[in-house]
Order: C-alpha cells, then structure tokens, then sequence
C-alpha cells in the first residue's frame, strides 16, 4: 500500500495520521452550535469533521413495541425509544451545506456516514470526498455496495463484527468499486473502557485485509489513540463536543477542544517517535558519545609503575578507550609518567 489520498490529504503510516472530529448530535439541534463545533474543531488542530447523515424514520420505525425501547440501565440513552432518539440526535440535512461550506473555508475535511440509500444519493451533490460505515451498519451490504459505487475512499468501523462478517463487508465493497479502504478498529460501547478496546487488532486487521488501518475510538482521554498510532493506526476519530457539561446526546464520551488539541499534538508525536529498526547512536546522539564512560588515569604514574584499580578507572568522560579493555590494562605497566585524568589510550602501555 501507498497510502489513500482524500481531498488531497495522504493517509498512510509515511503520513502523520488524519484526525476526524466526529460532531454526531453533540449540536444540540442548533445550527449555530453546529457551526462554532467546526470552528472549534479548526482551532484544535484536527484534520477533518465528520457528520451523520439519516432522519430517524430512515434508520428505524416509529413504534413503542418493546424492542424499539431502550432499557439498559447502563446505557446513556435509556429511556429513549430508538425513533425518539434519533429524532433527537441527527443532523437536518438543510445544516449539511453550510456545515461543509464552513469547514472547507477552515481548511477542513468534511464528509458524512450514510445511513440509507437516500443519505448516498444526498451526499453526492455536496461532493463529499470519503464515506464512512458505522459499526452498526458494516452488516448492511446494499448500503456498502451503494457507497462503494461511488469510487470514493470509505472508512469502514469493525465494531461487533466477526472476522468472517468483515470479510464479507469488505469483499462487498471491493467487488462494488472501492479501492481505498480505511478498517477503524472499534468498541461500540459509549463510552468503551481501554480494558475492552483490544487495540493489538489494529495491525492484524492490516495483515488480514490488506488495508489501511486506524481506531474509532469511544474511550475518555487520549491513551488509546496515542497507543493505536504506534500499532499503526493511520486514522483517529473521536466523538467531539464544545463542552460536555452543555449536555447532546454523545456529550459523555466525547472530546472537549483542549483535549482534541492534546490528542492532536500526541498522535502526531508517536508517529515522529516510530523512525525505523535503529541501533547505534543515530546523528542526534553522536555528540553525547563523549559523555560515555572510558577507561582514565586516577592517580598520577611514574613510568614503569603498573596499572591497578587505584589509579585506573571507568569514568565519563568517553575519550579512553573502550571499557572493555579494562582488565588487560591491569598489571601492565606505564611506558612514561602520566598525570591524573589522562585518557587511557594503547600506547601509555610499556
């Protein structure tokens, strides 16, 4: 692999990896709001913002049967039919243009997720430059195949899925058209616990399918991303909020802006630190050699007087020679008078 190139930005493990601001409901059904998350997201540093494209009547029914409810106590939603949820959480798609209109004028990658045939056909005349399939939809092959026709990279999460369901979603999109495929491993819990993330998956993911790879990533704070760039995530995406105190529907496990600046600032560290297998003093270091330690003149000599551990020593700095000629030193004796502090070198030897 070469790395993917979206709207001119190459994703790739040469390339410091994309950072994706995931906005989802966290506007709060403000358009302002929607617009001062863009902004924010500028100001952090990231590299692109991601919307979601659905009304709640193209992503479920509206029914108050049972299995429409959500009843987990642990959930952040319980309480909420899934329909009224969604009502809630999605993003008018009349914000859409505005929204890519303000994040290109900042510099900004902006596209979506689709979550039906129509939110495809609609984020076509917006020219978005990517797609993403959620977790929850990478067993929805008709919309992969639909989003794979484009031609357009996409940005696949694994979530809940089996290795045998992936394969079968990325066969699906491959045989439909997509040739730049991006696997984000992800835990769909909200948030998820670093103990369930399982990022060692990430470069198995790489080898298995041949595919760039990065981490969707629902755990507070920044460990887990910085962690996953150094298994070889190319791509970070974390849900983003102005403040989670303001409340929205992702708020809890989402990333307030100073935050998204310091996951910025140390994704793109751990991709410098990576280098290359390296041993020996890279340039950097050769000019700390001499604070090596050698083999010196303790105490003054007399010419003939022999080496001992009284007045040989392995001391910084490093203009001796190696240590490792220590003990061959011992019991030989000076070939002239030599003062304290001398650097050991072969022909102090009589």
């Amino acid at each position: 692999m070469n790395g993917i190139a979206i709207a001119g930005r190459m994703i790739g493990t040469a390339h410091s990896p994309l950072i994706i601001a995931e906005m989802s409901g966290n506007h709060n059904q403000s358009l302002e709001r929607a617009i001062a998350i863009v902004e924010s997201a500028a100001r952090s540093g990231v590299h692109a913002v991601k919307l979601q494209t659905y009304t709640a009547d193209t992503i479920t029914l509206d029914s108050d049967q049972e299995e429409f409810l959500i009843s987990d106590l642990n959930s952040l939603w319980k309480g909420y039919s899934l329909h009224s949820l969604y009502q809630k959480a999605y993003t008018p798609w009349e914000w859409h243009e505005p929204i890519f209109r303000r994040c290109r004028e900042l510099g900004l990658i902006c596209f979506s997720t689709p979550f039906d045939e129509t939110a495809v056909d609609f984020l076509e005349t917006l020219e978005v430059p990517c797609y993403k399939i959620a977790s929850f939809e990478n067993v929805h092959l008709p919309l992969i195949r639909k989003v794979a026709a484009t031609g357009k990279p996409l940005i696949m999460s694994t979530g809940m899925a089996t290795v045998a369901e992936l394969d079968e979603a990325v066969n699906t999109a491959r045989q439909a058209g997509c040739s730049d495929l991006i696997l984000l491993k992800c835990t769909s819990t909200y948030p998820a616990s670093p103990e369930s993330s399982n990022i060692k998956t990430i470069p198995h993911l790489r080898e298995l399918f041949n595919v760039e790879v990065g981490l969707s990533d629902h755990t507070l704070g920044v460990g887990a991303a910085v962690a996953a760039v150094a298994l070889g995530a190319t791509v970070i995406e974390k849900h983003f909020t102005l403040s989670r105190a303001e409340g929205g529907v992702d708020a809890a496990f989402s990333m307030e802006p100073e935050e998204m600046a310091l996951l910025v600032r140390e994704a793109g560290r751990a991709h410098q630190s990576l280098g290359t297998v390296s041993y020996g003093p890279s340039s950097a270091e050769r000019r700390s050699m001499v604070f090596r330690r050698s083999l010196y003149v303790s105490a003054d000599m007399a010419a003939g007087e022999k080496f001992t551990p009284e007045n040989l020593r392995i001391v910084r700095p490093g203009l001796g020679i190696h240590p490792r000629y220590y003990e061959m030193f011992l019991g030989k004796r000076a070939a002239r008078d030599v003062r304290k502090g001398t650097p050991v070198s072969w022909d102090l030897l009589e």
